[in-house]
């Protein structure tokens, strides 16, 4: 179709260009009626379905730009969505290992009471047995020596 146009434009470019000046009239010619006006019919008939497929095209290229624009704005947000929640969840794994630390840092500080606490105890359990068996040896000492001095 492209090719008929250009063709018709041709003859009629070709048609003015080797039309006959008319005399005196500067850039008037004189041209075949009949001829122009076949050759404008033509244009005529074609032009439409030309014009028609170029609208065709042109809408058909902004439907492919819109689609694309839109599918773009949706792999966009995705991102965007995937990067907050890789952020939310380095925040979350950042809290946990805060709040893991804490924890562990209060279970050595109780640990660390708990046995000085328990060797606390254990001394001074220690010492009033040592104490207790201190008193139980002077007693025993005391028995003897009363049984010594009872059997002479």
């Amino acid at each position: 179709m492209v090719a008929a146009l250009d063709e018709v434009v041709n003859s009629l470019y070709q048609m003015v260009q080797d039309a006959w000046a008319v005399p005196l009239g500067g850039d008037k010619c004189v041209i075949e009626r009949d001829r122009a006006l076949d050759l404008l019919d033509e244009l005529r008939v074609n032009m439409p379905a030309d014009v028609k497929m170029a609208k065709d095209i042109v809408e058909k290229r902004n439907e492919l730009i819109a689609a694309g624009k839109r599918e773009a704005e949706a792999i966009r947000k995705q991102a965007e969505e995937a990067a907050r929640q890789q952020v939310s969840e380095t925040e979350i794994v950042q809290q946990a290992r805060r709040k893991a630390k804490e924890i562990l840092g209060n279970a050595e500080i109780q640990a660390r009471e708990l046995r000085r606490v328990a060797n606390e105890y254990c001394e001074d359990t220690l010492k009033r047995a040592e104490e207790a068996v201190a008193l139980s040896l002077d007693e025993v000492k005391k028995a003897r020596s009363r049984f010594k001095a009872a059997s002479k």
